[in-house]
């Protein structure tokens, strides 16, 4: 298995809302480190590899909004190190701003750099506002973007679908700015409190009673049933990605430690893991079912049918799909 990129993250920075299937701080609480800590260690760790592993990528990301009390000197780093967020800034949980504020808020990004806003919209108003957990969210996200393109940045709108909102979409889609942005569909995950969204997951038929509009928004490819998912033709993995996650209780230790042990470590953490974890395609051949109509993402599904072996095998291993901590994707 070939290391392809070491990502650090550090979740620092709360989140204004508390969506219906959030990932990462559903529970309210900041798990990470101070981010001036992280911020040095992250250089550090940067530099090291540069010198002697610059095969490897290296990404840092910090949560669990992007409402970083130094951003633009953030942006700067993450610009550097050719990370995803130093030409993207996903907008949600962000602070309530006046149009005035979002104007120069918008005008600073795009003069540090930042091409795209991405937001998430969950519905209608008083949906989107019950599903993120927070008051007049649906009104700032919708005078956000407006004001986005009337400063230049492109924008994108992803929409994730569920039997609670599904009669909601066309009528969201009809006043999104459609000539003017990408809008896409997907399917929620299961992990954070998306688990509890189980039961809203959308089903073949529920996708084939959309409008032929919305049909289009929603890959069919990559969100398909589990039998689908068993009679499909897919790549083993062949690489990973190493996170590793700044806590109170490893800071310690990881600031004073060589930075090729910490890489051997994440890689014995993956190792020991997928030993005893059957493949993807092994699990889809246990637990498939036929009758199980609803669609799911390779990743989503992965996770779910990893989470059950584990509980039926009595497994005891860290869990590698809480994106909180440290961990490995495999791809």
């Amino acid at each position: 298995m070939k290391t392809t990129s070491i990502n650090i993250l550090n979740l620092s920075v709360p989140c204004n809302n508390h969506c219906k299937y959030c990932l990462l701080s559903w529970d309210g609480n900041c798990l990470g480190i101070v981010e001036e800590r992280a911020m040095n260690y992250a250089k550090r760790f940067y530099s090291w590899l540069k010198k002697n592993r610059p095969e490897l990528n290296f990404v840092y990301y910090f949560g669990y909004s992007m409402e970083h009390p130094k951003l633009f000197e953030v942006i700067d780093f993450l610009q550097e190190t050719n990370s995803p967020g130093g030409n993207f800034l996903q907008f949600d949980g962000m602070n309530m701003r006046s149009n005035d504020e979002l104007e120069e808020l918008f005008i600073q990004l795009k003069n540090k750099g930042i091409q795209l806003i991405d937001f998430t919209f969950y519905g209608m108003e008083a949906y989107h506002d019950k599903f993120a957990g927070r008051k007049n969210d649906f009104d700032l996200m919708m005078r956000s973007l407006r004001i986005a393109l009337d400063k230049g940045l492109q924008v994108e709108v992803g929409i994730p679908v569920i039997k609670d909102n599904i009669n909601q979409i066309d009528e969201l889609i009809s006043i999104l700015p459609q000539e003017e942005i990408r809008i896409f569909l997907f399917t929620p995950h299961s992990n954070g409190r998306g688990i509890h969204l189980a039961d809203s997951k959308i089903t073949v038929n529920d996708y084939e009673n959309m409008s032929d509009v919305t049909k289009k928004l929603l890959n069919r490819d990559k969100n398909c049933t589990p039998l689908e998912w068993l009679n499909a033709s897919f790549k083993e993995v062949e690489n990973r990605i190493l996170t590793l996650s700044l806590l109170p209780s490893n800071i310690d230790k990881l600031e004073n430690q060589e930075f090729d042990k910490t890489i051997l470590e994440l890689e014995r953490m993956d190792e020991t893991y997928y030993q005893v974890i059957p493949s993807f395609r092994e699990l889809l051949r246990m637990y498939a079912n036929e009758k199980d109509n609803h669609l799911y993402t390779q990743k989503d599904l992965y996770i779910q049918y990893r989470r059950r072996y584990i509980e039926e095998n009595h497994l005891d291993i860290i869990d590698l799909t809480d994106e909180r901590f440290s961990g490995s994707i495999r791809y």
